[in-house]
């Protein structure tokens, strides 16, 4: 989370990273520091403080919140695989990429998760709870939930699928298609030095969106394979914790103009302690 903050305050307060992919990763850094943030400290009192118990109206409140803001990361990260294709078109990204199209494209992601997770909270929230009333699992998540109801879950599950065919299936095709010209694209790079290091950052970057989509579409499109159903908890982890950590290593530290600037202010801000 302390990542995905630095990444905010950096690019907001550096003016040359004013730019329409640096105005992408703001987003995607808010959107991680937001579902982060509705699990997180819920978690950390219950270790802390040994009571795990939250209402039924938080639990539904925390799991909204939580599938709004991974939703939106999903059509997120699908707009940022556009403005990387655009970027292999340089003569024409000015005119593919506005300021228009990128307040757009961010704010129609947002307005997707949130709209989209309402749909499922509302059929979530016509369901009659009954049983242990325990979650097994470190948050509230969808399975868990419907594990716990003693009302019938196939409109809740097949709805659930259909919507995750829209959030998940089809921004992760429109990526892989997007990254497979982009990898045409650094092909045609003479440079061998040049070459390699596009092809690492590209492969980073692939890796960590094929396990971010991956773990997603086992969790919520194939949760009734009892085998893959007992590895939620370990799945889960990798989207909820693994991926808003190294996010911000991989998209924005590694950086040259990022790393240049947080140094900058590093210096700055020492600077101005020894005058204090």
């Amino acid at each position: 989370m302390a990542g995905n903050i630095l990444i905010i305050v950096l690019v907001v307060a550096v003016q040359h990273l004013h730019t329409p992919m640096y105005f992408f990763l703001v987003n995607l850094s808010s959107l991680e520091t937001c579902y982060s943030s509705t699990i997180l400290p819920r978690l950390l009192a219950s270790f802390l403080t040994g009571d795990g118990t939250i209402s039924a109206h938080g639990c539904i409140t925390q799991f909204y919140f939580f599938g709004s803001f991974v939703t939106s990361e999903c059509y997120l990260l699908a707009a940022m695989s556009y403005d990387y294709l655009a970027i292999c078109q340089p003569l024409l990204y000015a005119s593919f990429m506005t300021w228009k199209v990128c307040i757009q494209m961010a704010a129609g992601s947002w307005l997707m998760g949130f709209l989209l997770s309402a749909v499922v909270i509302y059929l979530l929230s016509q369901l009659k709870f009954c049983g242990p009333k325990a979650i097994d699992h470190f948050f509230c998540d969808l399975i868990p939930l419907l594990e716990l109801s003693c009302s019938e879950t196939r409109v809740v599950t097949l709805v659930t699928f259909m919507l995750s065919l829209l959030d998940l299936i089809f921004p992760f095709l429109f990526m892989l298609a997007s990254y497979v010209c982009i990898i045409a694209a650094i092909l045609r790079i003479p440079s061998r030095v040049s070459r390699q290091k596009a092809f690492s950052t590209c492969s980073s970057h692939l890796t960590v969106i094929t396990v971010f989509y991956g773990t997603l579409i086992i969790v919520y499109m194939m949760s009734r394979l009892v085998s893959l159903r007992q590895l939620n908890k370990v799945l889960s982890f990798f989207y909820t914790i693994l991926t808003p950590l190294v996010n911000p290593l991989i998209y924005s530290l590694r950086n040259r103009e990022v790393r240049e600037a947080l140094s900058k202010g590093l210096r700055k801000a020492v600077v101005c302690i020894q005058r204090s």
